[in-house]
């Protein structure tokens, strides 16, 4: 039996005792799933001629996180992931694996999935991801089992023996994530995922990405799909014109770009707010009102005057969506 990659980087042959994953792979029973794969993109540049595409990119994908990277158009995204893969080569700066630079070996222990589908359109689903996990060095048997289960979890156990042209776009989308997960990798990186998805067919998508990074792997992932990339993520990366606007944990990056805005539910009519020095009324409703004040100070005199005049059932900051950050950066 051929041996291929476990969780661990260590090479050895399967056993029976060997378990499949559910989303792809095969690991030893017993075995810890975490392992290690922080990936590090340092002052990444490239340009075209005179058109500079990235300045200076830089941030870290962590094992067991769930990494997303947004950006309009044309920011950088695509040409980004490219070179982490080695696809592209960048004029400066350096991809770096656990705190090595990134190898030709490394690289065969990620996954990577194009926004462009990439698949053969007239093998059999299931032979096409038997075929590719084959060519990581699994068995034919391990091979098909692995693929079996992956494309099963990924809703696609009715489609194993049809063509790959013949599914639909979402389908077809689903399989493609298969043959980037195949053979288990240590880092995953999706150009678009869940681009040309069904609600039902996001959910699917976005739990596996959720077993893999429990898993240990890094994910990295883009997607114009803001909420869900904030529903999803651990860390995120805003990226525009070539330059990476804001980066760290989803609940700091909220806190860090936090305005002095708050909540109000009352039992009680809040149109006192009005009145009140330093406040500006954002939304009202009866009892509900968000506003902005120019002062914690004045925060707390707005609480205490509150609790004087009812039961507050809600006074909270507002911390800002991912889309309202989003919209700050890249002005």
């Amino acid at each position: 039996m051929r041996t291929h990659e476990f969780a661990g980087r260590l090479d050895k042959p399967a056993r029976a005792t060997d378990e499949i994953s559910a989303v792809g792979g095969i690991r030893p029973t017993g075995a810890p799933a975490y392992r290690e794969g922080m990936l590090q993109l340092r002052d990444l540049d490239k340009s075209y001629g005179s058109h500079h595409v990235l300045d200076h990119v830089s941030f870290d994908v962590r094992p067991g996180r769930l990494t997303g990277f947004v950006g309009g158009n044309g920011a950088g995204k695509t040409t980004t992931m490219r070179i982490t893969l080695g696809v592209l080569a960048a004029d400066a700066g350096t991809v770096l694996l656990d705190g090595s630079p990134v190898t030709t070996s490394d690289r065969r222990r990620f996954g990577y999935m194009p926004e462009e589908r990439g698949l053969y359109p007239k093998m059999k689903v299931l032979e096409q991801i038997v075929y590719l996990a084959r060519l990581h060095g699994y068995s034919k048997t391990d091979a098909t089992a692995s693929a079996t289960a992956l494309l099963e979890r990924l809703g696609l156990h009715e489609k194993l023996e049809e063509n790959v042209e013949t599914l639909s776009l979402g389908n077809q989308q689903r399989a493609q994530i298969a043959a980037a997960l195949v053979h288990d990798p240590e880092v995953l990186i999706l150009d678009e995922p869940f681009s040309g998805l069904d609600p039902i067919a996001v959910d699917v998508v976005a739990a596996v990405l959720q077993e893999r990074a429990a898993a240990g792997t890094a994910v990295l992932f883009s997607s114009h799909q803001l909420d869900l990339v904030e529903r999803l993520c651990d860390d995120l990366v805003i990226i525009a014109g070539g330059t990476i606007r804001a980066s760290g944990e989803r609940e700091d990056l909220r806190a860090r770009h936090a305005t002095n805005r708050y909540e109000l539910v009352s039992s009680g009519d809040v149109g006192w707010l009005r009145a009140e020095p330093g406040v500006e009324i954002v939304d009202f409703d009866g009892g509900y009102a968000v506003f902005d004040v120019d002062a914690d100070q004045t925060a707390q005199r707005v609480l205490r005057e509150a609790v004087s005049r009812g039961d507050v059932g809600t006074f909270a900051p507002q911390r800002p969506t991912l889309a309202q950050i989003f919209r700050e950066v890249v002005r």
